[in-house]
């Protein structure tokens, strides 16, 4: 998957960590029209992504500040297009610093190096029925090794109200509790 920037890049992480979303390909095709004077205007999106209910979506991706009346255009073209095929379409800007500041935090135990199945089980199993993060943790093993085992579909919650990597908030606000999710999609 490519990116050209960092602003792309949080973007990538932005999609891979929704739940959502089923593919993303970069720079997927390349929009060609007539502009004024019969010049040609080309644009290519950033990203398409699939969605798991089968329905496309166009990203481009742009600070707020670096949109100037051609490149508005452009987004508008583009968004006309992706209708007329029954595409959704979204420019997105620059994301919420402590949502990224989690994302990355968060994307770094992908690595292989913390994937140890018999762990993630081990914690779903212990807090089943809720518990304290920091305890629950302890009962598996050394808390620093283990945490970052912590699967999806395993909730940190504080009282009165449960923590994301998206609410713009620190993850695991103390006293952090955990609880595994009863529905579909998890954390």
């Amino acid at each position: 998957m490519g990116n050209e920037s960092w602003l792309e890049r949080d973007h990538l992480m932005l999609l891979d960590f929704d739940p959502l979303v089923t593919s993303v390909s970069s720079q997927p095709f390349r929009l060609s029209r007539a502009g004024a004077g019969g010049k040609r205007v080309r644009h290519t999106p950033d990203f398409f992504v699939r969605r798991a209910d089968g329905t496309g979506l166009v990203v481009d991706v742009r600070p707020d500040e670096r949109i100037g009346p051609e490149d508005a255009a452009k987004f508008a073209v583009t968004a006309a297009a992706c209708r007329a095929v029954g595409w959704d379409f979204a420019r997105v800007g620059v994301p919420d610093a402590v949502l990224m500041a989690n994302m990355r935090w968060l994307a770094g135990y992908r690595h292989p190096r913390v994937h140890r199945p018999h762990v993630a089980a081990r914690l779903v199993e212990v807090f089943a029925d809720g518990g304290g993060l920091l305890a629950g943790a302890l009962r598996v093993g050394d808390q620093i090794a283990v945490l970052p085992g912590l699967p999806r579909g395993v909730h940190t919650a504080a009282p009165q109200r449960e923590s994301s990597a998206h609410d713009g908030q620190a993850l695991l606000p103390p006293p952090a509790t955990c609880h595994r999710a009863l529905g579909p999609g998890g954390c």
